[in-house]
């Protein structure tokens, strides 16, 4: 989910905690927990720093390994560990329960948009995507805010909380078979389909698809459960050629494909030199694919210029080629 929504959910379980009894009787441990909630829901995306780097390692790496399973115990026990330090007094086994439910939550929730996480590292290292929650849902996100607001007006947290988290349950139920629903009637139009990558929006009703079937890929929408297809794509298999094997060294290519899982690629030629670029299929917005990634590779089979990330035209993109993220 997006920072704002892992904000309020962390207030949220700070609420929700004076459910516990022990947290409820204990100022001190309340003030604790709630620290160890709104730091523990945010800790997993620590990893965002590594944009300073450049995309490439943040591609490959954000939501990986610190959405992963030894990363969601570490992050429960430091955390809690750190603001113990500051308050001895409190009880260390309530505030890391709390502190741990925080992190918990924020990589079980990252789960069900379509960027996905490595959550289940370090057995896999397959990105979990299910696909059927925008990264910032309104709904998720006010129905959070109400809930503090309540509490601000005096409500019961615990209580107020309790009852939004079962609706926001039923909630996630719905999405669920609204997706299911969607990939039942492609496989009913398209019987040889073997994957489809669904993308919310934060239009309840509208949704971004990319299917992949035997010998093609088709990109388009489904609004109201009525599907229409905006762009069709021959499935060819990525060749074994000096280019290819070239580019894919490229750390901008490599992050990408470790990340992708939907995409086409086209190797185009000019006279300096030949681009091999990548395409995501899963994120088509107004007829432009935003996630590539491109090598420029001379006679010599040495990379120019690569980039990977989201670019919105192609003279933006060539600006980043030339001034960018080049190899070093």
């Amino acid at each position: 989910m997006d920072t704002g929504t892992h904000v309020v959910m962390g207030i949220a379980l700070g609420g929700l905690a004076t459910l516990d009894p022990v947290v409820a009787n204990d100022p001190i441990l309340f003030n604790a927990v709630l620290v160890g909630t709104l730091v523990g829901s945010q800790a997993p995306d620590f990893d965002t720093v590594l944009k300073l780097k450049n995309n490439a390692v943040y591609i490959r790496n954000h939501r990986g390994l610190t959405h992963s399973i030894p990363a969601v115990i570490f992050w429960g026990v430091f955390i809690s560990a750190m603001i113990y330090l500051f308050a001895p007094e409190v009880n260390f086994l309530h505030l890391w329960l709390w502190t741990f439910l925080a992190v918990i939550i924020h990589v079980f929730v990252d789960i069900f948009n379509a960027y996905g996480t490595q959550a289940y590292r370090p057995f896999t290292h397959k990105w979990v995507a299910l696909g059927f929650i925008n990264t910032f849902d309104p709904y998720i996100f006010f129905l959070h805010v109400g809930g503090i607001i309540a509490w601000i007006l005096g409500a019961n947290p615990g209580t107020t909380f309790l009852i939004i988290y079962a609706v926001i349950a039923l909630y996630y139920i719905k999405r669920y078979f609204d997706k299911r629903e969607i990939v039942k009637k492609i496989h009913e139009y398209f019987p040889t389909t073997e994957e489809v990558a669904t993308s919310p929006t934060m239009k309840q009703n509208y949704w971004r698809i990319a299917i992949t079937t035997k010998d093609r890929f088709y990109v388009g929408t489904v609004e109201n459960g009525h599907i229409q297809l905006m762009d069709e794509f021959e499935r060819i298999e990525l060749p074994k050629s000096e280019i290819i094997e070239v580019a894919k060294t490229d750390k901008n290519i490599e992050a990408f494909l470790s990340f992708s899982p939907v995409y086409r690629w086209e190797v185009v030629e000019y006279d300096r030199f030949t681009e091999v670029r990548f395409t995501d299929l899963r994120y088509r917005s107004k007829g432009y694919y935003p996630f590539v990634a491109v090598a420029q590779i001379n006679e010599k089979l040495e990379i120019m210029n690569s980039y990977t990330g989201w670019i919105f035209s192609e003279q933006k993109l060539q600006k980043k080629l030339f001034f960018g993220d080049s190899p070093t």
